[in-house]
């Protein structure tokens, strides 16, 4: 645990601005997948949930989308040295703060308190669990569709990482989407911190922005002093609340969530092996002939048109597409390789690929389940589009044992993913970057992230190393 004082100078907010912070990664849900969602929102204390994720719940009231907020302590020790207020009087006060706070983000009636003590969560936790199990039962909802947001298990207060922690364990057993929300973290933690550099922001309109502050400045008893008498001081002072008018948010985000129109499995539930791939994607495809909608879909086309304008040649010897599908990308490779070998481990989705791609002497097809039946060669290109997240981990290694194999000296792997969860398999697309990143240790030529996907090339050394172990 954390030892920190809300008196401590700590982290100037200027220093998190001069850091990183302002552009990490969006969070990965448009305004149509959240309104598709349904939030448990978990509040240690009044005003944890302004403070935190105010804008993100000015949002969802605006797009619709279903809230449930649980306030689990009435914040009565905020202020124990005071002489001029009791425990109770103050438990009021902060209740109504909290109810004008609701109100300003409009969720009025959509609150409940659970009448635990200030500072005992951690002792409570066993009944805390029950409770927000019982909530997020009460949203309902399919499988992945309900996200609970909740305190920073790290934060540093007893109270936020007990609730915190029941709220992972919640989302664990439970299969729901976790966001996380720090508090005292920005106080206590510098940009020298590894933790904030994997989470996500959630980039706030003038609207929202207001509504946050509207609430937060709600708590009065907390962002003013009680008197000025001793032991009624300031607790949320300006310097600190000045990490909370930025105009983002900020979450520690965690899946699953089964998001529509994208990567997720049909036959979703345990997660699967690609020893598994040929059944599972033969009945995809024979259930529909363009099963991602690479034919029709602007999405897929521009990104297709994203991915040949990351290639850093024009033209190259020898490619290999790992994955290739209905052989739509890699119709658009045979124009930029002499030649191509496009492997996939469905036969259903090669005997398509075959029409597609008849035109193009260049190119050869083969039904490869990898990382096992590698097709040896060496190659100047390999693509390793939309297909890496259905490898297990030491899977998905020894696919990159096999391409540092068989890459010539100086050449491109190309990486583009999805970065939603991918529901039924163990990792995601940004997993898989990292993965690749970390084992092969290559330069990078070039990186771009947008909500929705991630595309990378990474060069070969220009003299090959023995294989990454």
């Amino acid at each position: 645990m954390v030892t920190f004082a809300h008196t401590d100078a700590g982290t100037d907010e200027s220093d998190w601005a001069a850091s990183g912070l302002p552009v990490i990664a969006e969070l990965p849900l448009s305004d149509q997948e959240l309104a598709a969602m349904k939030f448990l929102v978990l509040a240690a204390h009044p005003d944890d949930e302004s403070l935190g994720a105010g804008g993100l719940l000015a949002r969802l009231h605006s797009v619709g989308a279903e809230v449930s907020v649980l306030l689990c302590t009435a914040g009565e020790a905020s202020h124990p040295a005071s002489r001029t207020i009791s425990r109770e009087d103050l438990a009021a006060t902060r209740l109504g703060e909290f109810a004008a706070g609701m109100e300003c983000l409009g969720l009025k009636d959509c609150w409940q308190y659970l009448h635990l003590p200030d500072g005992g969560l951690q002792e409570h936790a066993a009944d805390l669990r029950r409770r927000v199990q019982e909530a997020a039962g009460r949203l309902g909802g399919q499988p992945g569709r309900v996200a609970i947001v909740a305190p920073y298990r790290a934060d540093g207060h007893t109270d936020h990482e007990a609730l915190g922690a029941v709220a992972a364990d919640v989302a664990t057993s439970g299969g729901h989407a976790l966001m996380e929300y720090p508090i005292w973290y920005w106080l206590w933690a510098t940009p020298d911190h590894p933790a904030w550099r994997d989470w996500n922001r959630v980039g706030l309109e003038p609207r929202e922005q207001l509504a946050k502050e509207r609430a937060m400045r709600a708590h009065i008893s907390q962002t003013r002093p009680l008197s000025p008498h001793a032991g009624d001081e300031v607790l949320l002072d300006e310097p600190f609340l000045r990490h909370f008018s930025r105009p983002f948010e900020t979450f520690a985000w965690t899946g699953p969530g089964v998001f529509p129109g994208k990567r997720d499995d049909p036959e979703a539930g345990v997660p699967h092996t690609s020893g598994q791939a040929e059944q599972i994607f033969d009945g995809v495809h024979a259930r529909e002939p363009d099963p991602w909608q690479y034919t029709t879909s602007w999405y897929e086309r521009r990104k297709r048109a994203l991915t040949l304008a990351a290639l850093p040649a024009d033209k190259y010897a020898a490619g290999l597409e790992i994955g290739c599908s209905i052989g739509e990308l890699s119709a658009d490779l045979a124009a930029q390789c002499t030649n191509l070998l496009a492997v996939d481990a469905s036969s259903t989705a090669l005997q398509r690929a075959a029409q597609r791609l008849a035109p193009f002497p260049g190119v050869a097809l083969r039904q490869l389940t990898l990382p096992g039946s590698w097709p040896g060669g060496n190659y100047d290109l390999v693509v390793l589009s939309e297909v890496g997240y259905y490898f297990a981990p030491r899977e998905l290694d020894e696919l990159l044992d096999n391409i540092a194999d068989s890459i010539l000296p100086g050449g491109t792997l190309l990486l583009c993913h999805w970065r939603h969860p991918i529901s039924g398999w163990e990792l995601d697309g940004e997993t898989v970057h990292t993965i690749a990143r970390s084992r092969l240790k290559w330069r990078t030529h070039g990186l771009y992230r947008e909500r929705d996907f991630l595309l990378e090339t990474l060069i070969a050394p220009a003299q090959q190393a023995e294989a990454p172990q």
